[in-house]
């Protein structure tokens, strides 16, 4: 069982997952430190000083952030903007697949599909070129 398990985690797409999933980890902070350290500071300059973080509504005995709940919204919107831009850029780096060579082609006389090798049209037996 344990030769099984460390086959399973030295395969490669185990391995490309663990570190995918430590660079998003990574990434999460980056951005989240960009957008609460810097746009939203900067967002709220414009708007006349309004601090997001500090923003909410009492309800009862219920506080709800509403101006937390923007940072995250923020967050979620640069981070799906950078992962647009990468699987942009990776799949114009795909080259395209070949065009497969046709294997009919239609005969001239009667317009029926016929085999690219064939020299006379089994259906209408007309001589192909």
């Amino acid at each position: 069982m344990l030769k099984e398990f460390r086959n399973f985690v030295l395969r490669g797409n185990v391995l490309d997952l663990a570190v995918a999933v430590i660079i998003g980890a990574a990434f999460g902070k980056i951005v989240g430190s960009l957008v609460s350290d810097i746009l939203t500071p900067l967002i709220g300059l414009v708007m006349g000083g309004v601090d997001f973080s500090g923003l909410s509504i009492t309800v009862g005995e219920a506080v709800i952030a509403w101006g937390a709940f923007l940072q995250t919204i923020i967050d979620f919107l640069v981070i799906a903007f950078v992962i647009f831009l990468i699987v942009k850029a990776a799949n114009s780096m795909k080259k395209p697949a070949p065009a497969a060579e046709p294997t009919s082609k239609e005969c001239p006389h009667c317009f029926v599909p016929i085999p690219v090798k064939a020299t006379r049209c089994p259906y209408c037996t007309s001589e192909l070129k």
